[in-house]
């Protein structure tokens, strides 16, 4: 039934900043999490940061201090603010929603580029 439509990636140079948008179709309800990941060539896809129904937050270690992922409960949207990009940082960025109650569920948006050029 969700459907999850990312948006924002793009080319941006070294310590600029790029914000990612995921929007889910439908209202977002009971306990669940919105996480970013992503995918770099090469590599298997890898968790980047997560938000619970409770606002609470964790991220990957080589992100803290530049990327900060929330959510509007209003808007069933997730975002993922990213500052001081690094080449690094590019790959193809995903959202997953994985809700528990009142149903298991797992969802995943269809990806967004994003390229960090030096």
């Amino acid at each position: 039934q969700v459907q999850l439509v990312e948006s924002g990636g793009g080319l941006v140079q070294a310590g600029g900043s790029l914000r990612l948008s995921c929007a889910a179709s439908g209202s977002i309800a009971g306990i669940n999490r919105f996480a970013w990941y992503r995918q770099a060539p090469g590599k298997q896809r890898e968790l980047v940061a997560i938000i619970t129904s409770g606002n609470s937050t964790s991220y990957v270690d080589i992100v803290k201090g530049r990327f900060t992922i929330s959510r509007d409960n209003a808007k069933n949207t997730a975002y993922l603010q990213m500052n001081s990009l690094t080449p690094g940082d590019t790959a193809v960025y995903y959202c997953n929603l994985r809700t528990l109650f009142p149903s298991d569920n797992d969802y995943w948006g269809q990806g967004t580029q994003v390229t960090v050029s030096s």
